[in-house]
């Protein structure tokens, strides 16, 4: 795994889908609002000017909010599902995981931890940013985010 650096991070328009899903229900969630963010996004003329991404609060009582989506150029009206959004800005904790997605349920818990070990104290949001898919899972690469407090 890679390091993980403090940085400063802008605040960014999205387009998003918004659900707060029981943990098992993850994968069919984030499936349900990519196809959901495809459909829409010609519709409205709004360009992606970035990675697709999926930010994330804390689990609550066995669920966890998620806000799957991409980047944008401009603001917009929703259309259905698909609404008008951001990732936070602010000071963050960031990690590159070079890898296969599978290796993200165990990146997350080793950055939390690491804030812990250094006294860092996380806000609630994180989020990964999906880079282009790699033909090699071995080679793919996900950047994670924590906001801080």
């Amino acid at each position: 795994m890679s390091q993980y650096s403090i940085v400063t991070v802008e605040q960014q328009q999205t387009a998003a889908v918004k659900a707060t899903v029981a943990m098992a229900d993850l994968p069919k969630a984030e499936r349900s609002a990519r196809a959901k963010l495809a459909d829409a996004l010609p519709r409205l003329k709004v360009e992606p000017v970035g990675d697709s991404f999926t930010l994330c609060r804390m689990p609550k009582d066995g669920k966890m909010y998620l806000e799957p989506g991409v980047m944008v150029t401009r603001g917009f009206d929703a259309d259905g599902d698909v609404v008008h959004s951001h990732l936070p800005g602010g000071r963050a904790v960031k990690q590159v995981l070079v890898g296969p997605f599978d290796q993200l349920p165990q990146a997350w818990p080793a950055l939390f931890a690491w804030c812990a070990s250094q006294g860092l104290k996380l806000e609630g949001g994180f989020w990964q940013v999906y880079g282009p898919t790699a033909a090699d899972p071995a080679r793919q690469e996900t950047t994670l985010y924590a906001l801080l407090a």
